[in-house]
């Protein structure tokens, strides 16, 4: 280990941390200033592309129209960052409640284990985000805030992509022989 290595406890589920994750993103979408990635735009379907994957990270690519959003989520066991490139996100994150903030061109975001948010896009202008996870992304737990503002898990997938094509998760119908 070297002096600029930061020690990541044993438990920990990656050997990067949320600093490395923002400093990844952050280079990233310098990069995607530049034009080195291509990106597109779908009004109907959020876009995204898979920049980078190792057995530790992935590195996706992320466009917004106005108004696309996520439901509110968490990352399972992964940690995550995301760096804003061009226009701004709105976060919606549960601190004990849902709390907000906006996250301008040149921000971002970090997501520690059991970070719980939504982002959308609520200018009327398309945004781009490059976002990492560690470990890379294998799985996906949705909420919703009851009517007692408290946070119930509404379901879970397994996943590599963090636009995966969510199901009212409520109508899923079990697998056969799966326990009830």
């Amino acid at each position: 280990m070297t002096a600029n290595d930061t020690a990541v406890p044993a438990a920990a589920p990656t050997p990067l941390t949320l600093d490395r994750l923002s400093e990844l993103t952050a280079k990233v979408a310098e990069e995607v200033r530049q034009g080195l990635h291509e990106i597109r735009f779908d009004a109907e379907n959020r876009w995204s592309v898979r920049l980078h994957a190792d057995d530790c990270t992935d590195v996706w690519l992320i466009s917004w129209t106005p108004d696309q959003s996520t439901r509110l989520h968490d990352h399972a066991g992964s940690l995550g960052a995301l760096s804003v490139v061009t226009g701004e996100l709105v976060e919606h994150y549960w601190g004990g409640g849902l709390r907000e903030r906006t996250l301008a061109e040149h921000e971002g975001g970090r997501f520690p284990l059991g970070h719980v948010h939504d982002v959308i896009n609520t200018s009327d202008r398309p945004a781009v985000s490059v976002h990492a996870y560690s470990p890379p992304l294998t799985a996906m737990h949705y909420y919703e805030v009851t009517g007692d503002s408290a946070l119930r898990r509404t379901g879970s997938i397994l996943t590599t992509d963090p636009e995966p094509d969510v199901p009212v998760l409520e109508s899923v119908p079990a697998a056969e022989g799966a326990a009830r």
